[in-house]
């Protein structure tokens, strides 16, 4: 999986991904599950041929997912990984050993698997439903993947939701819940406890017939408000499973700014954990890690009575990565990108900026997709960027730079807003500014920030030359 793609792969890999592009996109979903358990049927059920833990939320879901497998990786377990939306590449949504598969597994799941989608493809059209969705094939090749691997546990990440999610036809022995706050309201529920109730569909009773029954947990990381914690609460009632809560059961200790991350203290199910470095930056980042642990403690059955290998654990988070979450991909100016899309995600990406850096002048680079609360990302900004430099990510669904302008005037202020449509030159006048004082001298310490949706920061990691991960 290492080894490089041929351009005969990539171009392989294009054609797949066009073909899928005729399909719902992820951002439409029905509530059923119809499709995705009738082509798993066909398939002889793979996702039933390893246990699982699934992650579902709203912010932090994929950096949780990708410090779970770093973790399980280092206590000697092979692990499948699903996450979404990719960064890159869509092989970055299905990853084995840590890895994304390569472009030639892709592509030949991809066509194993045809004849069976076009099969229920069939099926549904003739009863007056749609095709299977993008996100439903993806899923099921993951699936199908892991199988063939084989792995010893799948880390999933949902897509959007969780209750009506492709990916919850698993039966996680371990589900765990970050934080939850708005997004995709036209799907999911305009309140904060109507997205809560969504999510928590992925909390689930265990199997009684199983072999060796297993008593399901679920993890939550801590909510914003009390109502949130309520819903998912009655969930684990309802399903019977154990629970375990941020700040009750497990928290971080402590945390301080290190070099190239920070060193954190964690209490864990099954004791303290000191002396962790985590690579990445931010007090949520250190939420993230300690629900994490937690999940992997549950997943092992840690407990009071047995704590998990603490050189294994530092181990593990030292190896973490979350590509696009405060990534450096520059120094001398310092540029950094980050996924942040929402306006949870634009405070928490604030607050490390301000936490844990000591930067003289912050450029932003933003830019964002018009179904986003783009007023409340760049309010949760306004306070830490001097200025911004906004511009268009290329996808069909971001918002057009003029329609953006008419925010950022209202919240920056014009003299703090320039317009460059095209990325590479946004940056590159997000570089020059940061690094000119108003007398036309040169600023020491200045930092450019790209961010504002995942597609921005998946494109800005391309331009820096950066691999897929």
């Amino acid at each position: 999986m290492s080894q490089s793609p041929t351009p005969e792969d990539l171009d392989e890999l294009s054609v797949v991904e066009a073909e899928l592009d005729t399909r719902w996109p992820e951002t439409k979903i029905e509530p059923s599950l119809t499709r995705i358990n009738a082509l798993l049927d066909l398939l002889g059920s793979p996702q039933r041929n390893y246990p699982a833990i699934h992650i579902a939320g709203t912010n932090g879901k994929t950096s949780v997912t990708r410090m779970i497998d770093a973790l399980l990786t280092a206590l000697h377990r092979r692990t499948g990984r699903i996450t979404s939306p990719h960064l890159q590449l869509a092989t970055e949504r299905i990853s084995i050993d840590g890895q994304p598969v390569s472009p030639r597994t892709y592509v030949d799941t991809y066509r194993e698997l045809e004849p069976y989608i076009t099969m229920v493809d069939d099926s549904s059209i003739a009863s007056g439903g749609p095709r299977m969705s993008k996100f439903e094939v993806l899923t099921a090749m993951a699936y199908a993947a892991f199988a063939e691997a084989p792995v010893d546990v799948a880390v999933v990440e949902t897509g959007m939701g969780g209750r009506w999610d492709a990916t919850n036809v698993i039966d996680a022995t371990v589900a765990v819940i970050t934080p939850i706050a708005m997004d995709h309201a036209d799907y999911l529920g305009d309140t904060l406890t109507a997205i809560a109730g969504e999510k928590a569909g992925i909390i689930k009773k265990g199997d009684a017939e199983a072999l060796v029954p297993v008593d399901p947990v679920t993890i939550i990381a801590q909510q914003a408000s009390p109502e949130v914690m309520d819903v998912l609460l009655r969930a684990t009632v309802d399903a019977e499973t154990i629970v375990a809560r941020q700040n009750s059961e497990f928290a971080v200790l402590e945390s301080k700014t290190a070099v190239g991350g920070q060193l954190l203290r964690l209490q864990g199910l099954g004791g303290e954990y000191p002396e962790v470095f985590l690579p990445l930056h931010g007090a949520h980042q250190a939420s993230n890690a300690v629900v994490a642990l937690a999940a992997v403690e549950a997943f092992f059955g840690a407990g009071a009575d047995r704590q998990l290998d603490a050189e294994a654990i530092a181990a593990g988070f030292a190896s973490v990565s979350s590509p696009g979450r405060l990534e450096r991909v520059r120094s001398a100016p310092t540029v950094y990108l980050d996924a942040a899309h929402n306006p949870h995600g634009a405070q928490a990406l604030a607050r490390a900026l301000t936490d844990e850096f000591d930067f003289r002048r912050i450029v932003g680079v933003i830019g964002v997709l018009g179904d986003k609360d783009v007023e409340g990302v760049l309010e949760a900004l306004e306070p830490v960027f001097d200025g911004v430099v906004l511009t268009n990510n290329g996808s069909p669904r971001a918002l057009d730079t003029d329609s953006l302008a008419d925010i950022a005037h209202r919240v920056f202020g014009e003299e703090r807003v320039r317009v460059e449509p095209f990325l590479p030159d946004a940056v590159e006048a997000a570089i020059a500014w940061a690094e000119e004082a108003d007398d036309g001298s040169p600023v020491a310490g200045a930092g450019v920030v790209i961010t504002g949706s995942v597609v921005t920061a998946g494109a800005a990691r391309t331009l820096f030359g950066k691999d897929p991960a």
